[in-house]
């Protein structure tokens, strides 16, 4: 139903048009899920920050899309960055200085792949990059009990190896956790203290 986007309002003008965009995505957008097109995006962006999302985000599935075959040598990979171009393009001319690209490392192989081609494209393209992390829980340990969570709200077995699954690592990591993480691209943390 559409790609993830994180968006945070800057000010008082950005909250407000925040709010414009979630009330536009569940009374005009709504198709399963709250949705909004870039025209509307474009309209309301001003005072906000945009982060390019996890996995589900556009950037990361174009970088997916035209790497996947690179799965198994991530060390000498030449990205094809032609279509991923285009699209981060369309967003920093939605929010100038104000978008920022994503790293995250749950353990997945696609999320490294996505890393380094993200690394690659901040470089290039003059975008700064923050390390972020999915939390859909918040201690480690209740990562078996939202395994059964989406188990029943997904109508499938512990055991399904089909459909959505999550790594374990999906939980509010620390500080601590976060620098041990990515303390290869420490500018990461400069960049989320500028957004702070």
């Amino acid at each position: 139903s559409g790609y993830h986007l994180i968006l945070l309002a800057k000010n008082h003008n950005g909250y407000r048009n925040l709010s414009k965009l979630v009330s536009i995505g569940h009374l005009e957008g709504f198709y399963y899920t709250p949705r909004i097109d870039f025209e509307i995006l474009e309209k309301y962006s001003e005072g906000i920050i945009a982060c390019s999302a996890c996995l589900g985000g556009e950037i990361p599935q174009e970088i997916l899309k035209n790497n996947t075959s690179s799965f198994s040598n991530l060390d000498n990979i030449e990205f094809n960055f032609d279509s991923t171009k285009k699209v981060i393009e369309k967003y920093s001319s939605i929010f100038g200085d104000d978008f920022y690209l994503e790293l995250q490392d749950h353990g997945r192989i696609e999320q490294k792949l996505v890393n380094k081609a993200l690394l690659q494209l901040s470089e290039e393209l003059n975008i700064k990059v923050i390390a972020t992390n999915d939390t859909h829980f918040i201690d480690k340990t209740d990562f078996e009990a939202h395994t059964v969570l989406i188990c029943l709200n997904t109508n499938r077995d512990m055991d399904d190896t089909e459909g959505l699954h999550y790594t374990g690592n999906e939980y509010l990591r620390t500080p601590d956790e976060m620098y041990a993480l990515f303390s290869d691209v420490p500018q990461v943390f400069d960049n989320i203290q500028e957004i702070v």
